[in-house]
């Protein structure tokens, strides 16, 4: 039998509000959607509007899902021992880049900063669970309720992605093909289990679950 993997969600104003008071003046960073995101081994990007997929690459080419950075999330190579590293725009972002130096110095901004790095380990064990799973429908249905719980927008019909997913970046996300995906986003749609809106954004309907 299927099972939910909950994600607790940590507020987001309390970080954002902490950076916007010690650092007034500092510069946003805006990357586009589909923009690589350059990091450096002294540097984290904390994200302040949009979501940030992040990654890395097998020997084959193939890219693996590592997470998704959301509001007031923190990322970069300070923070993981993947290598090789890869960060791009799922949507389009707005960023503040802090140096590590920054964060050790300062309790507050470190404490903000573990609070939504525990975030992130929550999703990252969900999105373990979601890849043991052997069917890729299965798969497919977690990886999509799992954007409803980080990046849902509540609407008159369900719950929309705030972001805009092609069909080849859910099939990297769950390790299988674009045609599986296109394939299984119809079976899903004529089943009532989600639908598309005109700005080809996935909704999902108020009584979806798994």
């Amino acid at each position: 039998m299927l099972q939910s993997f909950a994600l607790d969600v940590a507020p987001e104003s309390d970080l954002r509000l902490l950076l916007e008071r010690l650092y007034q003046d500092r510069v946003m960073h805006p990357f586009r959607s589909g923009q690589n995101i350059p990091i450096t081994p002294h540097e984290i990007w904390v994200v302040c509007r949009g979501v940030v997929q992040l990654g890395t690459f097998y020997d084959t080419g193939d890219e693996a899902l590592l997470g998704l950075a959301c509001a007031s999330m923190p990322f970069g190579l300070p923070l993981t021992l993947i290598r090789p590293y890869h960060a791009a725009a799922l949507s389009d972002v707005d960023l503040m880049r802090l140096t590590w130096a920054e964060v050790e110095q300062s309790p507050a901004l470190a404490q903000g900063i573990f609070q939504h790095m525990a975030r992130r380990l929550r999703q990252t064990e969900a999105i373990l669970a979601m890849v043991g799973y052997r069917r890729v429908e299965d798969r497919l249905r977690h990886l999509l309720m799992l954007l409803k719980r980080e990046v849902g927008q509540p609407t008159s019909e369900g719950t929309r992605l705030g972001v805009r997913l092609t069909h080849q970046q859910l099939a990297n996300a769950i390790g299988t093909t674009r045609v599986t995906i296109t394939r299984l986003i119809s079976q899903l749609r004529e089943e009532g289990w989600l639908s598309i809106d005109r700005d080809r954004h996935i909704i999902l309907p108020l009584h979806v679950s798994l």
